[in-house]
């Protein structure tokens, strides 16, 4: 089990990802990637909509 805490750092892998070259990953390995990046892309959306709804309840708390 890893014992550095979460979300201390910004990871910077994303970073990584788009200076890396595409030219040398298999047709395969780029799917993986796609799909890999969508997953994450849907847990990102789902983030953002439980932070827009907590925004808006916390709005209503401040606004009585």
């Amino acid at each position: 089990m890893d014992d550095e805490p979460l979300n201390e750092r910004p990871d910077l892998t994303l970073g990584y990802l788009k200076k890396q070259d595409l030219y040398t990953l298999s047709v395969s390995d780029l799917e993986e990637r796609i799909e890999a990046l969508k997953v994450e892309i849907t847990r990102c959306e789902a983030a953002l909509k439980d932070r827009g709804s907590s925004k808006s309840e916390a709005e209503k708390l401040f606004k009585l």
